[in-house]
Order: C-alpha cells, then sequence, then structure tokens
C-alpha cells in the first residue's frame, strides 16, 4: 500500500478492460489544499502562513484552509471567529475563483494527455481511468507519478493520489499520504485496508453519523462489514446498500466521461456538519459559482433549480422551483437558489450536505459535457 514499484497496478495483474471482466486502473488526483495553495502561490509573503480562504467579519466562513492552518483546527465550513481564535495568526484571504479555474484548466489538460476517460469532481479533484492509457505505460502508479510531477511543473502546486481497482478505494487512498503523497491498493487489498479504516475515513459519513454508528458498535470498516444489509437498512435507509458495499471494498461504478445530462449540477459534503445560516449563505455562494462555470460549459438550458440538503441522519430534503422561461443568467439562477434556502431556514438539524441544480433542460441547447450530471465539489 506504497507507491513503490512491487505495489504497482501492472497490465498482468488487471485485465486491459473491466468490461471484459478484468479489473479497472483508477487513479484519484485531489490537490492539497487547493484554494488555498494558488493563493500562497501567488502571493509569496503568505508562503509558509496559516491561510484561510474566506470573510474575516464576523459572519465570515471559512472556505479552505491551508495545512498550516488545518494544524490549529482550523477547517473548511468553520466561522471565521472561530477560526481566528484557534489561530490568532490566521491570515484572511478572499476567494478568486478565476485563478483557481485557471489552475484547473491546466491540470484538465494533463489528465487528458494521459486518458480521455476523465470524470472531474470539482475543480481539484478527479477520477481517472487509465485501464488503456494513450501513452502506452501500463502502469497506474506511474502514470499518477507522472501526473504529479507534471501538475508541479505546470502550476507549482502539489497533488496527492490514490491508484487502486474502483472509485471507492481510489478516492480513499488519495486521502491516505497527503500532502503531496501517493497510496496504492492493489486487487485482493481492499476488503482488508477498508476494515482497518475508521469510520470516518468513508466518504459521506461525518460527525453526526459517526457518532451513531459509535452507538450502534460500528467503530471501524471492519465492524460496518459485519453488519448485515436488514440491520444497515433500518439505520441507514437510502444509504445502507453504498455502506454494505464500501465496507467490503466493492463499488462498480465506471468512470464516467460522458453521459446524457438530466441536469447540470453539483454537490457538496462538509468535513464537519453545519447549520448556521452564515455558513449555509457562503456555502451556497461558492456552490452557486461553479455550478453556473458547468452550466455555461454544457451550454445548458433550464426551466428548474433545486436545492438538495442532507441531513446528519442521511435523510434528504430537496426544495426547486421551476419558471416558465429559461432560466436567464447567473443573477437569476443564485437569486432562486437563494430564495430556496432562505424557505427551509431554520434547519431542524444540521447538514452534511448540500447541492444545486439546474434541470427541465432544453435538450437541443445542451451539449454532453465530461462531468457527472452532479458532481461532487470537494472545495478543498
Amino acid at each position: 500500500m506504497s507507491s513503490d514499484a512491487a505495489d504497482e497496478l501492472e497490465d498482468g495483474e488487471d485485465a486491459p478492460s473491466a468490461g471484459n471482466g478484468g479489473l479497472r486502473k483508477i487513479i484519484h488526483v485531489d490537490m492539497d489544499a487547493f484554494f488555498a495553495s494558488v493563493e500562497q502561490r501567488d502571493n509569496p509573503e503568505l508562503q509558509g502562513k496559516p491561510v484561510a480562504v474566506g470573510g474575516s467579519g464576523g459572519r465570515g466562513v471559512v472556505a479552505a484552509a491551508s495545512y498550516e492552518a488545518r494544524k490549529f483546527g482550523v477547517k473548511s465550513a468553520m466561522p471565521s471567529v472561530t477560526a481566528k481564535r484557534l489561530c490568532p495568526d490566521l491570515i484572511f484571504v478572499r476567494h478568486r475563483f478565476d485563478a483557481y479555474k485557471e489552475a484547473s484548466r491546466t491540470i484538465r489538460k494533463i489528465f487528458e494527455h494521459h486518458t480521455p476517460h476523465v470524470e472531474p469532481l470539482s475543480l481539484d479533484e478527479a477520477y481517472l481511468d487509465v485501464t488503456e492509457d494513450r501513452l502506452g505505460i501500463g502502469s497506474a502508479t506511474r502514470i499518477a507519478e507522472l501526473i504529479r510531477q507534471e501538475i508541479k511543473a505546470k502550476t507549482r502546486l502539489t497533488a496527492s493520489a490514490g491508484i487502486s481497482y474502483n472509485k471507492f478505494l481510489a478516492k480513499i487512498a488519495s486521502d491516505q499520504n497527503k500532502p503531496d503523497g501517493m497510496c496504492v491498493i492493489r486487487p485482493g487489498q481492499g476488503a482488508d485496508f477498508v476494515a482497518t479504516l475508521p469510520i470516518r475515513r468513508f466518504h459521506g459519513v461525518g460527525p453526526k453519523a459517526e457518532e451513531k454508528m459509535k452507538r450502534l458498535g460500528i467503530a471501524t470498516g471492519g465492524d460496518l462489514a459485519a453488519q448485515d444489509i436488514d440491520f444497515l437498512r433500518a439505520n441507514f435507509g437510502s444509504s445502507a446498500d453504498y455502506l454494505f458495499r464500501a465496507a467490503r471494498g466493492i463499488d462498480l461504478r465506471p468512470v464516467s466521461a460522458h453521459r446524457e445530462r438530466k441536469s447540470v449540477g453539483g454537490e457538496r459534503t462538509f468535513s464537519d456538519d453545519i447549520s448556521s445560516g452564515a455558513a449555509l449563505r457562503e456555502t451556497l455562494e461558492n456552490i452557486i459559482d461553479i455550478v453556473w462555470e458547468r452550466i455555461e460549459n454544457a451550454k445548458a438550458r433550464g426551466r428548474t433549480v433545486t436545492l438538495k440538503m442532507k441531513y446528519t441522519d442521511f435523510q434528504s430534503m430537496t426544495r426547486s422551483k421551476s419558471v416558465p422561461h429559461w432560466v436567464a443568467d447567473k443573477q437569476e439562477f443564485a437569486a432562486i437558489g437563494r430564495a430556496l434556502l432562505e424557505e427551509a431556514l431554520p434547519l431542524p438539524l444540521p447538514i452534511r450536505l448540500m447541492g444545486l441544480t439546474l434541470s427541465n433542460l432544453d435538450r437541443g441547447k445542451a451539449k454532453e459535457a465530461p462531468k457527472s450530471d452532479t458532481a461532487q465539489l470537494s472545495l478543498l
């Protein structure tokens, strides 16, 4: 479970096509503290210092934190006053989405140099299927090494990578040796690797879900794997099937570079559940910025805006509004999204996920684009 040559996913281990019964070669690339790292790169005075992207005022919220700030406990979605109390020397900077988008476009070109099978999750995160890579390198580990080297050379930013035979394991692996690291989970190692993980390491399991699981005697992936599907469905509803498979290292989802769009949107899962109106509003503004760029890139027109929130108990709430005309521009899209959020406040429980989508699309105008219908927005 390292990046040593002995741990590479070689052609002898993986069949060339998962569709022919072989295992896929999946890389998950995740930029390190992306927003904050761009700010430190572009302003040498910030290098090596604790930096938070976000507003510093009384109602401000941290959108992203540098690793120097994280050492003090500063996290995304944290009120700025709390962050400042934890780290008195914290430096706040306002977000610059144009700079983040420019870096993201450069990174995307690097991915596509190696494979056409790229599924972006956000500006700073993507899955790559390199079962058959464009340069004929053959080793997923070597490809991940080259990608990380190219990103650093062209953007002066660092990336971490996870390499495995499915998306779930690759995503977990990319977080294993952060920052600026790699981890490989080879075929046959998935279930054992997952069994040792704290349950909080499972994507989508927030603090409240972790507390509930611990009350049920579930602290690790191994504990989760010991539960049958009926028990999980009784306690975790629609998330049960995902948890059952994940605990066994199973994920059959392909990397989806192209699909017919029914909607264009994005979701953000929080590292800590949030409930304050200020944090929710600022998070929604970040989502609006990124989702509208996707809408423009897809040349999509739609009539329905939907706000989705998932509570700490895994139950989801959605609110939608349809208009008789095509949503005209970003201002109208944002106004509808904000109104939907205000209608939902105050929340009955903290939330662990927020998403916003445009649907009821004009099929003649929306073009197919290499992004999932509703991509996960990992903004850090």
